[in-house]
């Protein structure tokens, strides 16, 4: 909602802003339909690389406030529905997170090419903890399974 390219822009600026967070990289911008809930603009989806001093907990917790400065209320919403921003984490360091509300790697990343997109544009050869392929074959077998 609002300025969606603005939005992830000044959001990826301000992951600097939480406490031990420094951004390394991000990924460009990619413009992709709605999951979910289809009756909705496309969305605009980006990764950012973080070298961090905090443990997951904290920097899930930085996300979810930068969610809240940028207008979201989870509560309000419906899943999957119209949102100002959307921070996910995605991966930690080369752990596995299993925890009420944290969760890491994040447990639907393979099956998304509009994360797989943006994670490739800085960690193609990554194979996160847990997978036996990289990213990057990940999202050749995912646009592959697209043209099938």
């Amino acid at each position: 909602m609002g300025e969606p390219s603005g939005n992830v822009i000044r959001a990826a600026s301000a992951l600097g802003s939480i406490d031990g967070v420094r951004v390394i990289a991000t990924s460009r911008l990619y413009t992709t339909r709605p999951v979910g809930v289809e009756d909705q603009p496309n969305f605009i989806n980006a990764v950012a690389m973080l070298e961090v001093e905090c443990d997951a907990r904290t920097l899930l917790e930085g996300l979810l406030e930068l969610e809240r400065q940028f207008g979201r209320d989870r509560s309000a919403e419906q899943r999957w529905g119209p949102r100002t921003l959307d921070l996910d984490l995605l991966l930690f360091c080369d752990r596995v997170i299993d925890e009420p509300g944290l969760t890491v790697p994040h447990p639907r990343m393979a099956e998304r090419r509009f994360v797989l997109e943006p994670l490739a544009d800085l960690a193609s050869s990554l194979v996160p903890p847990g997978w036996t392929k990289s990213v990057g074959t990940a999202l050749d077998a995912l646009i592959q399974e697209a043209h099938a």
